[in-house]
């Protein structure tokens, strides 16, 4: 259903709860009368969201008409309360559209304008409501369990996501609020990495040459959570965009890539992600070695199934209870038994 025009507001400001103004210049002369009567600065308000699909009526009752629905997770301001209902602005089904780059959680000056209107107060959680961000945390991570099943709703990763930026941003001194952060901007990164995955260019062997995903949610969590596993979660899934789409039978991407694995575990010794990353760059190692051996460069080859053993050991020693150390375990021993780890039916 079309928005009225009535409805429809302008915004000053990076956030839906920053002060909105009238757009005068955009047609004040040319809306009708009752309309202008309509035209108000709206009160500043706390910000709520909403855990369920939620109708948005023009006035504050059943019977009136249906301006839109409000989705899981989009972000409001209520401005006034009546009874049971509560009048709103907020991001409806138009907002914060998910085909492209999403908009930035801060520092973000092209936020669509909200709609105004009425909804009904279940299902609407404040940043007032007490316990407010272990609700929308729990809400989200239910949301993220039914993305993962294929009987699941479809929209349930993207309602995952903006719960999880609803925490981040209601309650930033919540200590749910990094975590929440995180994982809205680890979701949109994988949905974008799976996009990305279809498309031709994916298979190109320099990473300069296919689309890249937007990385401005992931920097915006290194950026307000410097030196945190957080942020080292973050700076994971960022190699994806350095990564090659193809080795192509070359030695020049596994060798770039297992220095990349390696830099990162330097740059955090005792990250979340550390023990993956030394794996893969032990994988690495593992496909050099085959590579070298299929060119026939003997020294080559024995450097770099040498360095596997160095990778393992280390790993061994840090993160010796670690899964990928296991994994690194078993991929050496292939290699120490001449078993390959790597051919060409493997790309």
């Amino acid at each position: 259903m079309d928005v009225p025009s009535t409805m429809i507001w302008c915004v000053n400001g990076s956030r839906i709860q920053v002060a909105l103004v009238l757009c005068a210049a955009l047609g004040w002369a040319t809306l009708p009368a009752h309309a202008q009567a309509h035209l108000e600065k709206p009160l500043a308000g706390p910000r709520a969201t909403v855990l369920q699909i939620t109708p948005l009526y023009v006035q504050a009752s059943l019977t009136s008409q249906r301006i839109d629905k409000v989705q899981i997770g989009r972000e409001m301001v209520v401005a006034e309360k009546s009874g049971d209902w509560y009048r709103v602005y907020a991001n409806t089904d138009i907002q914060e559209v998910e085909s492209g780059p999403d908009q930035p959680m801060v520092g973000s000056d092209s936020t669509p304008p909200p709609v105004s209107g009425w909804v009904q107060m279940k299902g609407v959680v404040e940043e007032t409501t007490p316990n407010g961000d272990q609700i929308i945390m729990g809400a989200a991570a239910n949301e993220e369990a039914l993305a993962s099943d294929p009987r699941g709703p479809v929209n349930a990763a993207q309602s995952a996501r903006l719960l999880y930026r609803r925490v981040a941003e209601m309650f930033p001194k919540s200590p749910l609020a990094p975590e929440a952060a995180w994982r809205a901007a680890d979701i949109q990164w994988q949905l974008a990495k799976a996009d990305n995955a279809s498309l031709p260019s994916s298979r190109e062997q320099n990473p300069d040459m296919r689309l890249q995903i937007d990385e401005t949610e992931l920097r915006n969590v290194i950026k307000t959570y410097p030196r945190t596993r957080w942020a080292a979660l973050a700076d994971f899934d960022l190699l994806d965009n350095k990564l090659c789409g193809s080795w192509q039978g070359t030695t020049k991407c596994p060798e770039r890539e297992a220095e990349l694995y390696e830099r990162y575990a330097d740059e955090y010794p005792n990250g979340p992600k550390t023990a993956r990353a030394l794996y893969e760059a032990v994988y690495r190692m593992g496909v050099l070695t085959n590579m070298f051996q299929a060119k026939g460069k003997k020294k080559a080859a024995d450097a770099a199934h040498q360095h596997a053993h160095e990778l393992l050991a280390h790993m061994q020693a840090k993160f010796g209870d670690s899964e990928f150390t296991w994994r690194a375990g078993a991929l050496v021993y292939k290699l120490d038994e001449n078993i390959p780890v790597y051919g060409i039916d493997l790309q």
